[in-house]
């Protein structure tokens, strides 16, 4: 009778546990949030005077396509790496979307090498991008950061560094439409650049303050 009295007063101090939405489910919650934010920044800047136009290239719209690509499943990918019910190989997704993004680009300087020579690919400053991009992607990384403190302490690197990863990527999009800059250099050097900088970034503080413990000893505690 102790033993079933002790353990009915452990169960009812029980706090109940909700467990965690599937992440396209939290991916679309996110997306609620980042989209409306990001259109909030192109408006406020004022869209690019040529965006119909630009809007007809099919280049254009295939790098944009291929940006924002990198945007949602690099947040689904960091959403899936902080539960210890997904498989790691859901981590690396991202690296497709990003491929070809950075693909669109070096086909288009390969394309301006071949009309205009090296002259074509001339480096120049852009003051703007950085802090465009990181504007832009504030408040995705806020969102993507409340949503991966409700996760486990599971694959904490991989979750900051995809995060980071879509919100930056989803900045540069935005950068696009209020952007003038069209060289393929000059987005891959400065736009994609802060993109992975900003990833980067994310992922060595996050290794920086993670938990010591394995990955393996916390899924199996979890």
């Amino acid at each position: 009778m102790e033993t079933e009295r002790l353990i009915e007063q452990l169960v009812g101090g029980l706090t109940p546990v909700h467990r965690i939405a599937r992440p396209v489910t939290r991916l679309a919650w996110w997306l609620l949030i980042s989209l409306p934010a990001a259109g909030l920044v192109v408006w406020f800047f004022g869209p690019r005077p040529d965006l119909a136009a630009r809007l007809a290239d099919r280049s254009f719209l295939i790098e944009e396509g291929a940006a924002l690509l990198t945007a949602f499943v690099g947040i689904y990918a960091a959403l899936c790496a902080g539960l210890p019910d997904q498989p790691d190989w859901k981590v690396w997704l991202p690296m497709a979307p990003m491929a070809l993004w950075f693909g669109v680009l070096g086909q288009q300087c390969l394309d301006v090498f071949l009309r205009l020579g090296p002259g074509g690919l001339q480096v120049t400053s852009d003051a703007m991008c950085l802090p465009a991009i990181a504007l832009g992607g504030l408040v995705p990384a806020i969102a993507i950061t409340v949503m991966l403190r409700r996760s486990g302490k599971v694959r904490t690197t991989h979750a900051c560094l995809c995060g980071a990863l879509g919100a930056a990527a989803l900045g540069a999009a935005a950068l696009r439409l209020y952007h003038t800059e069209d060289a393929a250099i000059m987005v891959i050097v400065w736009q994609l650049g802060s993109v992975v900088l900003f990833s980067l970034l994310a992922g060595a503080i996050a290794r920086l303050f993670a938990d010591t413990r394995p990955d393996s000893i916390s899924r199996t505690r979890l």
